[in-house]
């Protein structure tokens, strides 16, 4: 399934992200192996961010590529900036905060580009609203970025509805996405606004942790006892075997076009997720796990 953000970007309906790329502990040719197992299963979309793994996924996925050079085409690559982390490789900083100042930004980008081994980024993304912040600064930023070919398109991550439209309002692009953290277990962005603002623009976000960390499949409170419960019914009821699949459908099937974020480095879950593509919930189903995880009926 293809997802098209603009009329220029498409991406593959489910992403695979690349946050523990590192804990996978992978040759390079491994990983390689890997991101053509992903390919084969329609999954072209890879999810980044210059922090991950203490600032060491981006290179760890860019030595892969450098063993096919081929394979950069036949791939999108999203990654982002602005959070200034903690880190024994940056010992000037005294605590973690944000930078989205043009240089900063300018600076990232360049980065990323090296350590990805590529010569552009599809999609450049904030990685966190920030108090401090400029969006002139910014859009300054993704203009140059943009002008030189180095990005294609530009998104957020976490922002609000309020947050996403004064800073579009800066630009000449148009933002494509914006990545926050939905699934039946946290349903912050149905109660603040940004689904319906989604729908509104026509904005297709991304989910991370659409598993929401294991919480669903070892619950520790009440909640997670209710999602499990219902979402093992639900999975009986659609003939499937796992909940994680059950899952990734109650995403895929709203009319947002929410595109899951799959960060797992075992080719089976990647292909279950891919699988829940073709499934069709009913919209009891789909508010049955809602209601699971609201622990009361709707009004």
């Amino acid at each position: 399934m293809r997802i098209k953000l603009s009329e220029e970007l498409e991406l593959s309906g489910i992403i695979h992200g690349q946050m523990r790329l590192l804990e996978w502990n992978l040759s390079d040719q491994e990983l390689l192996s890997f991101i053509e197992q992903c390919l084969d299963l329609g999954v072209t979309s890879f999810d980044h961010a210059d922090i991950y793994g203490d600032y060491g996924c981006e290179k760890k996925f860019g030595d892969a590529l450098k063993l096919d050079s081929s394979l950069r085409d036949k791939i999108e690559i999203i990654t982002k900036c602005g959070i200034m982390k903690l880190s024994d490789k940056f010992p000037q900083r005294s605590i973690g905060y944000y930078d989205y100042s043009y240089e900063h930004i300018i600076q990232s980008a360049e980065l990323s580009l090296k350590n990805l081994s590529t010569d552009h980024i599809d999609v450049f993304l904030l990685h966190r609203p920030a108090p401090f912040f400029d969006p002139a600064k910014v859009a300054k930023a993704f203009d140059d970025l943009y002008r030189s070919g180095k990005v294609k398109h530009f998104g957020v991550s976490n922002f609000s509805p309020m947050q996403f439209e004064s800073l579009q309002s800066h630009l000449d692009q148009k933002l494509v996405t914006n990545q926050v953290e939905i699934s039946p277990y946290n349903l912050e962005h149905f109660d603040n606004g940004n689904i319906d603002f989604f729908l509104k623009e026509g904005i297709k976000p991304m989910a991370w942790s659409p598993l929401a960390g294991g919480a669903i499949f070892d619950p520790k409170e009440e909640k997670g006892h209710r999602l499990a419960k219902t979402l093992r019914e639900v999975a009986e009821e659609l003939d499937q075997q796992h909940i994680d699949s059950v899952i990734y459908a109650w995403l895929l099937n709203h009319p947002a076009q929410i595109l899951p974020i799959v960060g797992s480095g075992k080719i089976e879950r990647i292909n279950s997720a891919v699988q829940a593509e073709k499934i069709k919930m009913s919209l009891e189903q789909w508010y049955k796990i809602w209601v699971a995880s609201k622990g009361h009926r709707v009004p």
